[in-house]
């Protein structure tokens, strides 16, 4: 699995970066992480708004940042 955070650095970019893995280390997942914070690849992904979850390439959330239940069910559909 691809796990992408899409944003520039900031402290909500951050925030969601970190509780994606965590919530990726409790369900036992294989994954790659990757930060993108270059806004001219955010239009790759459609994204207006950071931060961004991208999975396996498909944008899950854009503009606010979940709740680990939340990014926890993102990451299993």
């Amino acid at each position: 699995m691809k796990l992408q955070i899409l944003g520039t650095g900031c402290a909500k970019c951050n925030q969601l970066a970190a509780a994606t893995t965590a919530a990726a280390d409790r369900l036992g997942l294989d994954y790659e992480f990757e930060k993108i914070t270059d806004f001219l690849r955010f239009a790759d992904f459609g994204v207006m708004i950071t931060p961004a979850l991208i999975v396996d390439g498909k944008l899950k959330v854009a503009g606010k940042i979940p709740s680990d239940v939340e990014i926890e069910k993102l990451l299993q559909s």
